[in-house]
Order: C-alpha cells, then sequence, then structure tokens
C-alpha cells in the first residue's frame, strides 16, 4: 500500500506525520493564493486567519513537497485521519500529477493527493476570497490561534520555500507588506538570489531532488 499527498503550505516545513520519502518538486496550473479562512489553528471564528489554497490557473506552477506513505493500510489510515483533522478547513481532495525537478515534460508521479477549497463563498464557508494586498497583511499581521500567529505562518513558509530553492513571488511581497504594518525590518534570511517559484522560468535548479528521511513520530498541528 502507498499513498503521495502534495504540501504547498506549513505541509512543506512541519508534515507532522509519519512518512518514507519526501520530494521536492511542483504541480501544474495552480497558483499559491492565501484565501481560505483558519479558525481553529492560526486564527479563531471572531478573527480568521488567511492561509494557503491553490487556484486554478492555467499556465502557473507550484512548488512544494510530495510525502510518501507505504507498508500497510493502517500506516496510510492513521496518516490520512492526522491530515483530514488537520486540513478540516479545505472541503475536497484533489489528485494531480506531481513533477520532479528538471524533468517538466514527463509526471513523475500521478493520483498525488492534494488538499483544496472550492473557490465559493456560499458553497464554502472558509472560502475568504482575494483582497488587496494590504488588507490580506493587516489580517494577517493580527491573526492569531492556538497553534500561534497568522504571520509566523506566513513567515515560515517563506523560509521553507526559500530552503527548497524555490521562492514565491506572492509569499514574498505579502510577507514584506506585513512587515511594514508591523514595523519590522528584514526577514532573517540571506540575500543571496533564489529561483522563484511562480513562473515556468523556475523549473531549473540545483537543489536535490530527492530528500530522504527515518520515520518520524507526529508533532503539533498546524495549518
Amino acid at each position: 500500500m502507498v499513498f503521495w499527498i502534495f504540501g504547498y503550505g506549513s505541509l512543506v516545513w512541519n508534515p507532522g506525520f509519519e512518512y518514507d520519502e519526501k520530494v521536492i518538486g511542483f504541480i501544474k496550473d495552480y497558483r499559491r493564493v492565501f484565501d481560505l479562512a483558519c479558525i481553529d489553528h492560526r486564527g479563531t471564528p471572531e478573527s480568521p486567519a488567511r492561509t494557503c489554497t491553490l487556484e486554478n490557473v492555467e499556465g502557473a506552477i507550484c512548488w512544494g513537497a510530495a510525502y510518501c506513505v507505504r507498508g500497510s493500510p493502517e500506516r496510510e489510515r492513521l496518516a490520512m485521519e492526522y491530515l483530514e483533522r488537520r486540513e478540516c478547513e479545505y472541503d475536497k481532495k484533489t489528485l494531480v500529477d506531481f513533477y520532479k525537478e528538471g524533468e517538466p515534460a514527463q509526471p513523475a508521479l500521478t493520483g498525488v493527493i492534494v488538499f483544496t477549497s472550492t473557490p465559493d463563498k456560499v458553497s464554502n464557508k472558509y472560502y475568504l476570497g482575494p483582497a488587496p494586498l494590504v488588507e490580506m497583511a493587516r489580517q494577517i499581521a493580527t491573526a492569531h490561534g492556538p497553534c500561534g500567529n497568522n504571520r509566523d505562518y506566513l513567515f515560515l513558509l517563506e523560509k521553507a520555500m526559500f530552503a527548497i530553492g524555490h521562492e514565491d513571488d506572492m509569499v514574498i511581497e505579502l510577507a514584506k507588506e506585513v512587515r511594514k504594518v508591523l514595523g519590522i525590518t528584514g526577514n532573517g534570511i540571506p540575500t543571496e538570489k533564489k529561483i522563484t517559484g511562480t513562473s515556468p522560468k523556475a523549473l531549473k535548479s540545483h537543489m536535490p531532488v530527492l530528500q530522504l528521511r527515518p520515520l518520524q513520530e507526529a508533532v503539533a498541528m498546524d495549518s
């Protein structure tokens, strides 16, 4: 038994479940947006956080990490139960093709699970929709919940994308605006040039494709 899950938000740096392989790569025709409400991890019902979801955009790419769980139906069940609790604001599980670094023509994996959300405020109560950058920044700068501040979620994602060699222009721009709201200068990330991860130009990289790690114990949930 085996399944793969694609992470593009906090799963990139904090998967929180036992896995056997982690592969850096991307999916096509999706981009990362901060249009989803989080009311139980980084926000509350009264002051929801803004967290990542995916927007379907032809020609776009979204970099992240794919995790493999294999071995037995029980391990698969435990991982999926954990993910469904953690990603409870997402109302869909979509199957996508996953592409590895330097191999954009042929998918390395098919049928990879990714949590997504219906972009409709009527049918999906957690969908916030887009907003002006300054408005989103103010919301992210002030929202907090049981797992911490909304702004930390954004800053950790910024660092995680830098770490895998594929910064996201939207994440950088939004993080910069949040720092303006908070009166913070700098971002704690080295200034060397990294390839951004929001256009097909970012397909070439010198980062390693496959990263293996031993099984780990689950850590605190996040979204």
